[in-house]
This record gives structure tokens, sequence and C-alpha cells, in this order.
């Protein structure tokens, strides 16, 4: 055998060597990747966080890099070893590429509406959380090490972020309560950036040579941090929207500006203002998340989000095993006296999380600021505070500062690794024996019981189903009668399992009843707005009712069910701060958005609320019987004339906009259908790509014609609205213009107290939608809908003596004394209506006329 030779110009030496360092480090990088797709996997069998078998991995990896490189066995591997170890794993890397990426994704996955109703605890837990923990942590090691407090200090920060993706997933595997998992990932976000806005205040403390900084000094900057990073990430999140909409039929160039959003915001927060980048990012996040739903297509927003989870997955799966390569190198020059310190960091962590979840977090549930957490899930909350790759790249960084003293430097990655290692090795690894030790992960009694009768009925469905099929495709009688018996012995044990353990409570059956109906409630949202027959606009928020729903009948049963419900239609506290703008400044522009955002939501639930008494008929009814299907069936009627109402409301002020709305309803109902028969056709292969594609591109223009939400005229027609007033009708139409100019529009929520008793009396209410009740004296009065209140205690000059308190969701048309005073004299209606609402309460009519002489 011959071998060819062939010589290698010198000059081409240096490339050729440059090609082979290219090709190992792709080959390196390619194989992080088959590692990242083996791991998942392998925790799912192993039964342990995903992030503990990363860090495992990364580990190995390293170590064996390390010790192939060093030993004299061979010499084959070295050229490997060098590469994995010569990775450029910088802390800038970890800072400027993969932490804006999961911070980026873990804001845009967020369902922000529910995380608003729970925004006291997540940003109370977040910021104190840190705080007391790099406290807790910082003063500790002053104590017990010669180390100075702003080292201390700062490592205090550094072990303060947490992981919280082992226990969220774990809890979600569980069916733990969603508001505790949501409350938890929010609390992690806001603790991660809190926490690198701390660790850069200190580090700055630290290279500086400032030993003991003032704790005032430094927590006054804190703000300054934070204030300066939100600006500058929702600057940039808004100019990102505003340019992506611009592009609206381009979808790659859409994803493209998103993902150009984070780190241009990170950068130009930290380098150009000196804020957080972090919070940079966050707030871009956030932004983005409340704003992109409304301006990009469906599809394009989906699609985006769907890049985002894959490019946070990569990034963090990433950081977990290259950070994990550095904890040999950390590691290096570790002493006796160090495992001291790592014991003192590990208590002192622990205690500061066991004073949030003990102390705090139960405080803040007797204010009814947060939900009550039980105890068991505190624990599994206290031992499931991971720490990872947040926690070795920050420490990283400061072993890679020049101007850190270099025992500092040693200390600092000594102890973030070590700590680090013992939340991973020992938390992780036991996590799930903690969870079941606490018994949280077995199916309550109601459950069990539930899962028995649903088994039951849904095998006598299976049965029916099954004999249809065999019939129609005329299968041998033998093999059917044998495997009818064989089942039918199957349903017959699961009939009588739920009969013999039928423990189930009524009370419970309503609750597990309500929690399915807004299950599907949710299932059947999320199909229309796939069908574009819900807009994305209103899709979160439907949805966040929907959760709510959910929610409130699991910790609440009925009333928290209904009490969700009432809040669906409920007027908010900032859409009554816009109609003060309105009434006051005469801002409209926000009104007009928020109140056609009303109608549509409205319109949306009616929609919505009319497909769900199939659902309790055809499901509901069979597993918890008649009498729960019934209730079920009333207070969906509730709701139903909850939205009518409030929806009647809005059409009176603005007669003519729902109508529009239901048009643009109806198109692009009939364009979802056309798409249909249009991909039904295509692949039944009546019509070829060509005509498809054609067929598609027109489609496509009108439906973007069709998500065009009509206009809305903010200013109501009142003339309109008040010759409906059949206590107006003898008005004629310059008054009426005069009056609707007069009366100003107030909206009430079920529950809201309107007039107080012994108020002085001021105004008298005109009721154009909803309805009232009026308390006085032991007697109860109800009014609806062209009814008046108020006027008595004017006209008596007395203080008023009823309490009146909205029992709907109300619209109402107040007009102060003296107009009503004027008008009264005018209108002979308004006076027969007031004599017969005197009479009816028992008042003299004639004692108003004494007790108001300028009344004719």
């Amino acid at each position: 055998m011959h071998f060819l030779f062939v010589p290698i110009p010198h000059g081409r030496f240096s490339r050729y060597f440059m090609i082979m360092d290219i090709v190992l480090i792709t080959t390196v990088i390619a194989s992080l990747f088959l590692v990242i797709g083996v791991a998942e996997p392998l925790a799912a069998k192993l039964r342990l966080p995903y992030s503990v078998i990363l860090a495992g991995l990364g580990v190995l990896i390293g170590a064996a890099a390390t010790f192939f490189l060093r030993t004299e066995l061979t010499d084959a591997l070295n050229p490997v070893a060098e590469a994995i170890l010569g990775l450029p794993i910088r802390s800038n890397v970890f800072l400027y590429v993969f932490l804006p990426t999961l911070l980026f994704q873990a804001t845009l996955g967020m369902n922000l509406r529910r995380m608003l109703d729970d925004w006291v605890p997540i940003l109370v837990l977040a910021v104190v959380a840190v705080v007391v923990a790099m406290l807790s942590v910082g003063y500790a090691l002053a104590w017990a090490s010669a180390l100075p407090l702003a080292t201390c200090l700062l490592i205090g920060a550094i072990v303060s972020t947490t992981d919280p993706s082992a226990v969220v997933s774990i809890f979600r595997s569980i069916s733990a309560p969603r508001r505790l998992a949501r409350i938890i990932e929010g609390e992690s976000l806001l603790n991660d950036a809190a926490a690198i806005a701390l660790f850069g205040l200190f580090m700055s403390f630290v290279m500086l040579g400032v030993p003991d900084p003032s704790l005032g000094d430094a927590l006054g900057r804190f703000p300054l941090l934070i204030a300066g990073g939100a600006l500058t990430g929702w600057v940039a999140a808004r100019v990102a929207v505003w340019v992506m909409a611009l592009f609206s039929r381009h979808e790659l160039a859409q994803i493209s500006i998103s993902v150009a959003l984070p780190y241009l915001a990170y950068i130009g927060a930290e380098q150009s203002i000196g804020a957080s980048g972090v919070i940079a990012v966050v707030s871009a996040g956030l932004t983005l998340n409340l704003t992109g739903p409304g301006r990009l297509p469906p599809v394009a927003w989906s699609n985006l989000r769907e890049v985002w989870d894959l490019l946070a997955h990569w990034a963090g799966a990433l950081i977990f095993i290259l950070a994990a390569l550095l904890i040999p190198r950390l590691l290096e020059e570790v002493r006796t006296e160090d495992f001291v310190l790592v014991g003192v960091v590990i208590l002192a962590a622990i205690a500061a999380r066991a004073v949030i979840l003990f102390g705090l977090l139960p405080l803040l549930t007797l204010l009814r600021a947060s939900p009550a957490v039980e105890r068991p899930y505190r624990i599994a909350i206290l031992w499931g505070g991971l720490r990872g790759a947040i926690t070795l790249a920050l420490a990283l960084a400061v072993t890679e500062s020049f101007r850190v003293p270099v025992e500092t430097k040693r200390v600092v990655g000594i102890l973030a690794t070590g700590f680090t290692l013992f939340t991973l090795v020992f938390q992780g690894t036991t996590l799930r024996n903690v969870i079941a030790w606490l018994g949280l992960d077995r199916l309550s009694p109601i459950d069990q019981a539930l899962s028995r009768q649903v088994i039951a009925v849904a095998l006598q469905t299976v049965r029916e189903d099954v004999a249809r099929t065999t019939e129609n495709y005329e299968l041998t009688r033998e093999i059917v009668r044998s495997e009818a018996k064989r089942f039918g012995e199957r349903l017959d044990a699961a009939v009588k399992s739920a009969e013999d353990r039928a423990e189930i409570l009524d009370r419970d059956r309503i609750t597990l009843g309500l929690i399915a109906l807004a299950g599907h409630e949710r299932d059947t949202i999320i199909t229309r707005v796939r069908e574009r027959t819900i807009s994305a606009r209103m899709a979160e928020q439907v949805l966040s009712d929907a959760d709510r729903l959910i929610e409130g009948a699991r910790s609440g049963g009925r009333s928290g069910y209904m009490r969700a419900a009432r809040r669906s239609v409920a007027y908010g506290r900032v859409f009554r701060a816009v109609v003060m703008l309105h009434s006051r400044l005469g801002i409209s522009v926000r009104l007009a958005r928020m109140t056609a955002d009303r109608f549509e939501l409205l319109l949306s639930k009616r929609l919505i609320l009319r497909d769900l008494g199939t659902f309790i008929d055809g499901r509901i009814r069979r597993i918890h019987g008649k009498r729960v299907a019934d209730l079920l069936h009333e207070l969906l009627s509730r709701r139903v004339e909850a939205v009518e109402t409030s929806l009647e409301g809005l059409r009176l002020q603005y007669p003519g906009y729902a109508e529009k709305l239901e048009r643009r309803f109806i198109r692009r109902t009939a364009l979802r259908l056309e798409e249909r028969e249009y991909m039904a056709m295509r692949e039944d292969g009546l019509i070829g790509l060509e005509v498809y594609t054609s067929l598609m591109n027109g489609l496509a223009a009108r439906r973007a014609a069709a998500e065009h939400r009509p206009r809305l005229d903010i200013a109501p027609q009142r003339a309109e609205l008040v010759r409906r007033f059949p206590l107006f009708a003898d008005l004629d139409d310059a008054r009426v213009k005069r009056l609707g100019r007069a009366l100003v529009t107030r909206y009430v929520n079920m529950g809201d107290v309107i007039i107080r008793k012994d108020s002085a009396a001021k105004s008298v209410f005109f009721i154009a939608s909803g309805a009232v009740e009026l308390q006085s004296a032991g007697q109860t009065w109800r009014l609806g809908r062209g009814e008046m209140f108020g006027q008595m205690a004017i006209l008596m000059q007395k203080p008023r003596r009823a309490e009146v308190r909205a029992i709907a969701p109300s619209t109402l048309l107040v007009l102060d004394e003296e107009r009503f005073r004027r008008l009264l004299k005018r209108s002979e209606a308004l006076r027969q209506a007031v004599r017969a609402s005197a009479e009816k309460r028992g008042i003299d009519p004639d004692a108003l006329q004494s007790g108001a002489p300028r009344v004719a």
C-alpha cells in the first residue's frame, strides 16, 4: 500500500490549523446540542429535574476533558479536550447572549393579565426576598469570615437568584393550583432581575475598593437602576411594535425584529444610560406581551412565540451545560476552611427563604394580598429553590475582573459554585421524594371518586361507539362477541366501583361541574380564536377571564365562580379612571379604544356562553346528574343576563356600533368557512397548487380588511338616549339636546353603593341600563331601566334617607339639582313620575310641593 504525501506550503499552515479549529469547535457545539436532545428523555426516565441532568452532564464533560488533557495514558483526545476547554465561555457570553433570551421568553410566555391580579405578592416576594437573602448571606459571611462587607453582600446578591423550573414543572404535573405556579414564576423572574441589578451595584463597590459601603447609599441607587431600565425597555418595545406593525404581511421580518429587541434594549440600558439591562429586557418583553397580540396577525404572533420558546430552550440548556463546564476550574483552589463558609451560605440562604415563605407569605394572606398557600406547598417551594447557571455566570464575571483582588475572586468562585452544587445535588435529586413525602403527588379523595365516575361514563360512551363501528365494518361476529364480553366485564367493574364509593357530596359535585364548565369554556375560546371568530386582541382577556373562573371555582365553589363571572363584566378601575379623564379633561382617545374593546369583549362572551348549554346537557349531566346540571344552567343564565345587561347599556349610548361588530363577525365567519372549503378542495385534488395559492391570496386580502375593527365615535348620542326615556316624552327636540349635553354618564358595578344614607342630596340619577335596589326604613324597592332615583331628598330638602346599591352592572345618567328643578317645571311627564314614585313609597306628593316651593 502506497501513501501519497502532499506537502503543505508554509504560508498555509496557519490557515489549515484555523480550519481544523473551526471544525473541532463546530463538532463540539453540535455535540452539545446532541447532549441537549438526550438530556430531556433521560431526565424523564430518571425522574430528576432537567436542569440537574444538564448540570451533571456538563460537569462530567468538563472533568473528562480536563482528565484526558492532563493524563499520560493517551494523546489522541487532546485536540477534542482542548476544543472543549477552549470554548469562549466568558461571563459576557452568559450576560449578553443567553440571559436576555431567557428573560425575554419568560415575559412573552406569561399570562400577563393574570400576573397583574397577583402583582402585590409577586413584587413583594421578589424584591423583599432578594434583599433578605442578600442581607442574610452577606452579614452571616461577614460574621464568620474576615471578608469585607462589600464582598459578603456581593456573594449574597449572587446566590439570591433562583431557578423555579424544577418545582414549577412538578407542580404542574401534580395539578397544583395554577395561581401558585404563576406567583412562583413571576417572583422568580423579578427576583433574578433585582438580584442582577444589586450584583452590579455591589460589584462596582468591590472594584472601587470600598470595603464597607453605606447600605442606605447602595439601596438608594437601586430604584434609579430599576426605573432607567424599565423606561429603556418600554421605549424600545414600543418602537419595535410600531415597526413590526408596518410589516404586517412579512412574518419573518416581524420575528427578526423581535429577536433584535431584547439585545438592543439590554445593551442600550447598560452602555448608554448606566441602568439595569436585565430590567430593560423584562420591561421590553412585558410591553410586547401586552401590545403585540393586538397589533400583529394571530398566526404571526403564535409563530413568534414558538420561535422564542425554541430559542429559550436552547439558551437555557446551553447556559447550564457551559456553566457546569466551569465547575471543575472554579473548584481547583478549594481549601478546607472554604467548606465551612459554604455551609454558612447554605444555612443563611435557606433561613432567608424560610422567613419569606413562613413569615411574609402568611402575612400577605392575612392582608388578602396573596392566596393562601398550604404548608406542604411552602415546604416544597423552600426545598425546590435551586440555583444554577445565572449564579455561576455572575460568579464567573467576578473571577474574570482584573480589578477584583485575587483572594476575593477565589472565594466568590468557590462559595457560589459550592452552593450551586449543593442545591443541584442534594435538593434537586431529592425534590420528588420530598413532594411524595408531603403527599402532594396523590389525588384528593374527591378527585379519586370523580375519576372513577368519569371512567364509568367514558366506558359507556366507548361501548356505544364501538358497537356502531363494528356494525359498519361487518367484522367477524365471534371476535366481536368475545371482545364485547371483555369490555363489558371492565365496564361492570368500573360502574360497581363508582357506585360503591359514591362519596362525593352535592356541594363538591357542583364545584367539580363548574371547574369542568369553565375548562370547556376556555377550550371553546381557544377554538374560536383559531377559527378567527374571536379576534387576537380579545383572546388574552377572555382566556384570562376563563382562568379566573376555574380558579374561583376551585377556591370558592359556586360563590367563587360567580364572583369571577361578575368581575369579567364589571367596569374596571382603569376604565373608570379613563371615563373621569374624559369627563374632566376631554381626553377621549383611550376611552374610545377601551369602550370598543368592551363592546367586542361582551359580544365575544355572549357568543361563547351560548355554546355552553350543550356541554352541560351532554357531559356534566351524565357525570354529575340532573340536579347539578340544572343548577349550572341557572348559573349560566345569570351570566348571560349580566352580559346582555352590560351590552344593552352600551347599545343605548352608541346605537349602531354593536351592529357593525356583528356584521364584522359574520364576515369573518364566512371567510373562515370559505377557507375551509378551499382547503378541502385542495386536499381532494379538485384544484391545483397555483389555483389554491391564488384563492388564498385573495382570501388573505379580504381577511385583512375584515380584521380592521370599526371606529367608535366616543361622543354618546345622548339626544337619542334621552328620547328613549318615557320620562322625557313631552320634551321638544331643542330641550332634548340641551338635556343630553347636561347629563353626565356614570358606570357602576354590581354591589357598588351609589347613594349612602344621610348623605347630602345634590343629584338625580336616571337608569339607562341595569338595575338598582333602594333600602329605607326596613323596606326595599327595585328600580330598572327608564326609572329615576335621588329626587325625593332634593324635593323635600332633607338628607337622603335611603341607601342605593347596584344589583347589576348599570349605566346611569346624572343630572345636578339646579337643572333637575328647571326640568321639573317644564315636563308634565316628569312631574307625574315624581308623584307616582312618592305614592309608591308612602310619601305625600303635596309635601314635595311644600318642601320645594320653586316647583310649580
